[in-house]
């Protein structure tokens, strides 16, 4: 059964392979060594290692490590290029940082043999079966902490339980965000002694790096106009905030920062910002002095990793992304952190809890399209007392929240205790 898991698994990769390579080639062609089990860096004797698929999971993965002690050997992977270069800068320093291999047995046994990590914590439930087996058959404790499984993601186990019974069978705890999330893992056959309910570690992230230099340049760049950030953009809603901004007033009345959620659509969605006819700079482009002395700027692209969640920071009004898609939303606690009022689409699947939670506090606005996100952002324009109000209500209720990392830890205390014993 394993030998035919393999030969799919590899031929999924090399069917699925021109097209990723077509798509996203230079963004994924350097990290096939790593995903092979090569890796150039220095070797942590006997690690914690700490999965994370991409940047949101490695926010949440980094939160718990701040926690760890300092002493403590840390191995962290990351599936996506974006989780790799989010985890060099939160983690670099702390920790060796390497991709999960592919489930292919010769670049898993590479990774374990040169790793030989002593336990393996997975960031929100990333489940191989591959890397699972083998990681239980060298008797490494495992543990899922800030777990939790969307709508889609259920509909799914449940179809494939008796594959995956064994292995859910191989993790010996799950830490889950919500009570719901514990429910849905008693249906799909885990014992209820190995789940806990633990809360959600995005509530408890630390609060983002600054970047005084930027966030200067952006401010100079809006001359006393508010400023707009449309966060986490996914495909087809750049066009509907353009068009947002535009039906607004457009750089008449405020600047526009636009994040996509993809790196490799940068290049896409600067031509969505020209095709808009809006007078526009790139974020890596202020760092050579561009948009300094060439008249006005209406719309900065947000061509970078990592600065997002400090950007927010100087934003009068946000959109979330990733909801007027059907993407399931993106994390929208970052503006609420600095009492940013927040606008999202109908689509938050997979914040479900968090959605909830904001829509019961009236601490967000939801709109549908691009002319309920215009009249929304214009009306917190034109009443900045109203909308101060509702995105100090966001705040609160993050501040609420708070207390998931000592569940955490106290759940996974048996797990990090290992580490107290000589290797």
């Amino acid at each position: 059964m394993w030998f035919l898991y393999q030969i799919a698994t590899a031929l999924a990769l090399l069917i699925g392979a021109p097209l990723l390579l077509a798509t996203r080639g230079r963004h994924y062609l350097e990290t096939v060594p790593g995903r092979l089990g090569g890796y150039s860096g220095p070797v942590p004797d006997r690690p914690l290692w700490v999965h994370a698929v991409s940047v949101g999971e490695v926010g949440v993965a980094a939160t718990l490590i701040a926690s760890l002690p300092e002493e403590l050997p840390l191995l962290v992977t990351t599936v996506t290029p974006t989780g790799q270069r989010r985890a060099q800068a939160l983690l670099g320093e702390r920790a060796a940082i390497a991709y999960l291999p592919f489930e292919i047995g010769f670049a898993v046994r590479r990774f374990m043999d040169r790793f030989e990590p002593r336990a393996l914590l997975l960031s929100e439930g990333d489940l191989w079966p591959l890397v699972l087996r083998r990681v239980k058959r060298d008797g490494l404790p495992t543990a899922v902490f800030n777990g939790r499984i969307s709508d889609r993601g259920f509909g799914r186990m449940q179809r494939l339980r008796r594959l995956l019974s064994a292995t859910l069978g191989r993790i010996d705890r799950f830490g889950v965000q919500t009570e719901a999330d514990r429910e849905r893992l008693l249906a799909l056959g885990v014992d209820g002694s190995r789940v806990a309910v633990t809360g959600n570690l995005k509530y408890e992230s630390a609060a983002p790096t600054g970047h005084a230099e930027l966030e200067s340049r952006i401010e100079r760049l809006a001359s006393e106009r508010p400023i707009l950030v449309a966060g986490s953009t996914m495909s087809g809603e750049e066009t509907q905030v353009l068009e947002a901004f535009a039906a607004l007033g457009g750089g008449e009345r405020a600047l526009l920062m636009i994040a996509p959620r993809h790196p490799e659509r940068w290049p896409e969605v600067e031509r969505l910002i020209a095709q808009a006819g809006s007078a526009a700079v790139r974020r890596s482009a202020l760092d050579d002095g561009a948009g300094a002395s060439s008249g006005r700027v209406d719309v900065v692209l947000l061509d970078s990793v990592g600065e997002l969640a400090g950007v927010y920071r100087i934003a009068s009004a946000a959109f979330v992304g990733g909801t007027l898609s059907p993407t399931g939303g993106h994390n929208p606690l970052e503006p609420a952190r600095f009492a940013v009022p927040i606008a999202v689409g109908p689509s938050m699947h997979n914040f479900r809890q968090i959605a909830e939670e904001f829509d019961r506090a009236q601490a967000w606005a939801r709109v549908a399209d691009a002319s309920e996100l215009a009249a929304t952002w214009s009306a917190w324009l034109d009443h900045p007392r109203s909308a101060a109000a509702l995105a100090a209500r966001a705040r609160d209720l993050l501040e609420a929240n708070r207390g998931a990392r000592s569940r955490t830890l106290d759940h996974l205390a048996p797990i990090l205790e290992i580490f107290d014993r000589p290797a």
